[in-house]
């Protein structure tokens, strides 16, 4: 099984590199120095850099790591859906997740999936697309992965998402040991069981949610509407 090493940079993204004994892939690689000290610590060969979309906060360091290795680029878009990558013999496959914008892509692994600014830890991304309707079907199929699989956000947002979703379901017990948890977490992620019973944008289907919804006076009567009616709340 391919690991995960997790970087941080700026203000609160995260950069990721996949890799087994010998080869390595980046993704949204911005902390390129440190890849690289990484690499070279670990006698890893980067063969890939790659993004989970276009956004310049994702891809400013794909420069700096092409120019110090022999890796290719791989640019998201060009992707097609299911489209899988070798590293150390070693599937990544690529899922199509058009909604926060229409390049996104997630990158899954074993059990974990790199989920760019598609799906945050406890929340989900602005819906720059304008594409509300892709951005629902993409977030339905991310739902159906096991309820052991890590997910690994493009951005450490979990503070703030955990505090909105305590806004919208505030009896929500689960909500208050993961806030607890955060600090204790060397690697950011969480699992699409607790995403499942924290996140409200993956909750539509709850009775809280609706109710939530309900007394907002905002559409709730398919699951098409109450994912729009969620997006909506500010």
């Amino acid at each position: 099984m391919l690991s995960i090493e997790q970087f941080r940079y700026g203000n609160d993204n995260f950069a990721y590199l996949v890799h087994g004994k010998k080869q390595a892939m980046a993704i949204d690689g911005g902390a390129w120095e440190t890849i690289l000290s990484f690499l070279k610590a670990n006698q890893l060969a980067l063969i890939f850099v790659t993004n989970t979309h276009d956004h310049y906060d994702h891809t400013s360091g794909n420069e700096f790591l092409l120019k110090n290795t022999a890796a290719e680029f791989l640019k998201a878009s060009n992707f097609p859906d299911h489209h899988e990558m070798m590293i150390d013999g070693e599937v990544v496959r690529v899922f199509r997740t058009p909604g926060h914008t229409n390049d996104s892509v997630c990158f899954y692994t074993g059990h974990s999936l790199i989920s760019g600014d598609t799906l945050f830890n406890g929340t989900v991304g602005n819906c720059f697309s304008g594409n509300l309707n892709d951005f629902y079907l993409s977030l339905k199929r991310l739902m159906a992965l096991p309820d052991e699989t890590k997910v690994f956000a493009g951005h450490d947002y979990v503070l703030n998402s955990l505090a909105f979703a305590g806004h919208l379901e505030p009896d929500n017990r689960d909500i208050a040991p993961l806030r607890t948890s955060y600090g204790k977490r060397k690697t950011l992620y969480t699992t699409m069981a607790e995403e499942r019973r924290v996140n409200p944008y993956l909750r539509f289907n709850e009775e809280s949610i609706i109710d939530t919804l309900r007394k907002k006076n905002l559409p709730f009567a398919t699951e098409k509407e109450r994912w729009h009616s969620l997006m909506s709340i500010e």
